[in-house]
């Protein structure tokens, strides 16, 4: 849809543009883009891709910038990657090799950060619902340590207040009793499995158990669907996103609150590799200014889970989709062999 000379003129004009930060006029564009071209003939060229909506004239200057679209066929068309250096991707390497699984998660959202100088995240990974076993430690009277091993091998626990104390034998039968008839079950599915066990047990067993299930619904719903975002203070010093508060907050509320990046994120789940996603675009990003690029990671070749840099608009492309692709090569890689 675009003739050679336009997609020469619209890709120097992104690249100045984000170089620079300022609108991009014919003059700049006449010394860049390479091609014997008057001044008229380029300022016409222009107008053609200003009402083919690729860029816009911002009221303040003759020159032009990009709009989302003009990303867009920028980011899909006319981007030329710059691969990282070795002693960037060495950096990688060495800081993800963490034998603990959420170190990594941590270690691979501060290198996004780090590298992009943007905002790092990434979507931990959904695990299953279900228990592999659990186990109870008596901590005090009346408090209890519930012990949860996901069906990965993750221990996730819980404190468990009750309203009598229970002796190490009857928390041991208790817990024998769960692994034996519950392993491999969810707790929701394990909550209407006991209305059926209800008259065969003794009344402090069964309570003991209710409030084990209790508490380790809450525990595998708190651990669902989580963000780690590093670095998102780095975006205050980005001018077309600190200059305007209202917006600013927008953006962070959507980092605490998370539920739009997660739906993002999950998109990109099933992309065979880096996605770019352009604030304009989504309702589910928050700015107009901002952009989202995003990879998959995996275990073992299984899809797990989804990490990327939220950065301006006005981001090194060729850069960062690189630092995200490798990324979520190498916390592949380090995951596979955890």
């Amino acid at each position: 849809m675009l003739t050679d000379r336009a997609r020469i003129l619209l890709k120097t004009l992104v690249e100045r543009y984000i170089a620079d930060g300022e609108p991009v006029g014919s003059r700049t564009l006449s010394k860049h883009a390479g091609l014997d071209l008057s001044p008229a003939s380029i300022r016409n060229i222009m107008s053609d891709l200003e009402e083919m909506g690729f860029v816009t004239s911002p009221h303040t200057s003759a020159g032009r910038v990009p709009t989302p679209r003009g990303y867009r066929f920028f980011v899909d068309t006319l981007l030329t990657m710059r691969p990282l250096a070795q002693v960037e991707v060495s950096q990688l390497e060495s800081s993800l090799n963490a034998s603990d699984p959420q170190r990594l998660m941590t270690a691979a959202s501060t290198l996004l950060s780090d590298l992009s100088r943007f905002a790092g995240l990434v979507m931990t990974p959904r695990r299953s619902p279900a228990f592999r076993q659990v186990e109870f430690l008596s901590l005090s009277d009346k408090r209890i340590l519930l012990i949860i091993v996901t069906m990965e091998g993750e221990v996730e626990n819980r404190v468990i207040i009750t309203e009598q104390s229970y002796s190490p034998s009857a928390l041991t039968e208790a817990a024998n009793y769960f692994n034996q008839h519950f392993a491999g079950y969810r707790f929701e599915q394990v909550r209407s499995k006991l209305r059926d066990e209800l008259g065969r047990m003794r009344d402090d067993i069964t309570r003991l158990m209710a409030a084990a299930v209790d508490a380790g619904s809450q525990a595998f719903d708190a651990s669902q669907d989580n963000v780690v975002v590093s670095g998102s203070g780095n975006l205050l010093g980005i001018e077309e996103l600190s200059s305007n508060m209202g917006n600013l907050r927008r953006l962070f509320d959507a980092f605490e609150k998370k539920t739009g990046l997660l739906q993002l994120l999950d998109q990109s789940r099933n992309a065979a590799g880096v996605q770019i996603f352009i604030g304009g675009e989504s309702d589910l990003l928050p700015l107009d200014e901002c952009s989202l690029v995003t990879a998959p990671y995996s275990v073992d070749g299984q899809v797990v889970g989804t990490l990327g840099v939220v950065g301006p608009t006005r981001m090194a492309y060729e850069r960062v989709v690189p630092i995200v692709d490798i990324t979520a090569k190498l916390l592949s890689s380090a995951l596979s062999h955890h």
